[in-house]
């Protein structure tokens, strides 16, 4: 169960060893021991005690802004980052095996992207979209062989190369996604910070979502966010997470484009205070989008021969990074 606080004025507490939340309309009491992660908006509070409750039972806690990004977390010492693995990180990082690994997560990154456009495929009744598709398709097939085709001897070599490839598949990939979405969820273009459209603000608060998620899989794998491989030029922010989730962007793509295929949400579930301006998600929205999210990553799929939620897929993914770091980090 993940709790999400972000009723105004709502409280999360301790009482009886169990997670309390308080809001105008009543009490809400939760054992620690089905609760696997928090969120707390700036809107709401949590007490100290609910805190150390959380940490003794392993439960991450996240503060998340307006936009649904981290801004802060709380989690137990034991995973605290080994020291083997950090060092790993930063020799991996200047190790010419650092390459590889880049062009083989930035192409599985594009065959995500073709393989939900094939789901998204229209019939072949309506010729001009299908064509479009195809179109979209054949040039991201493209862009795949060139990153994998591409050679350097460290990844300065071909990083702008690379950024450039995976832009331009970004384009194709969304205008195709455009195509497909009803009237009240059009989109011109990929729009990150701030968002003017519903579909980008369900989008990037559902990275939002994932963001959090990867980082806290990071940090229990004992792995250090804030060192990236690709992404390495922003200050103090978890470079990491932005090359890690690269992998499973798709799998909020789908769940923001199916429910926008649904139009899941009224126009007044959105805030935006006049044309032009930041559009962000109100509770309702939240709430759809949040509920879907978890139930897409509580979902139990087959991957990789494993049997797993796609949350548990995430946390094993990040224990075999982790091994791959110091197997890895000399080469």
């Amino acid at each position: 169960m993940h709790l999400v606080i972000n009723t105004y004025g709502a409280t999360l507490q301790k009482e009886n060893n169990l997670f309390v939340i308080t809001t105008p309309e009543g009490k809400q009491t939760f054992p620690p021991d089905i609760v696997k992660s928090i969120s707390i908006s700036k809107s709401a509070r949590i007490t100290s005690d609910a805190i150390i409750l959380a940490i003794k039972h392993q439960v991450e806690v996240l503060f998340v802004n307006d936009l649904g990004n981290p801004e802060g977390r709380v989690w137990s010492v034991q995973y605290g980052s080994i020291s083997n693995i950090r060092k790993a990180q930063v020799n991996f990082l200047y190790s010419k095996a650092s390459l590889p690994w880049v062009k083989e997560l930035i192409y599985q990154k594009l065959d995500s992207q073709v393989a939900l456009l094939l789901t998204l495929h229209p019939e072949e009744d309506q010729q001009q979209l299908f064509n479009f598709f195809k179109s979209s398709i054949n040039s991201i097939e493209d862009y795949k062989k060139k990153v994998k085709d591409v050679e350097g001897e460290f990844i300065s070599d071909v990083a702008p190369t690379i950024r450039g490839w995976e832009g331009a598949a970004g384009k194709r990939y969304f205008q195709s996604i455009a195509k497909l979405m009803p009237a009240s969820f059009s989109f011109d273009a990929r729009d990150r910070q701030p968002a003017k459209d519903p579909f980008n603000a369900l989008l990037n608060y559902a990275y939002g979502i994932l963001y959090g998620k990867i980082e806290g899989a990071l940090i229990k794998a004992g792995i250090d966010p804030y060192v990236g491989v690709f992404h390495r030029d922003d200050y103090n922010r978890p470079a990491l997470v932005y090359d890690i989730i690269e992998r499973y962007r798709t799998w909020m793509d789908y769940v923001v484009i199916q429910l926008c295929l649904a139009e899941a949400f009224p126009l007044e579930a959105f805030d935006q205070e006049k044309p032009d301006t930041a559009l962000l998600l109100g509770p309702l929205a939240k709430r759809i989008l949040i509920q879907s999210v978890n139930d897409y990553l509580g979902e139990i799929i087959l991957l990789n021969g494993k049997s797993l939620s796609r949350i548990s897929h995430i946390d094993d993914d990040m224990h075999k990074l982790a091994r791959f770091f110091t197997q890895n980090a000399s080469i």
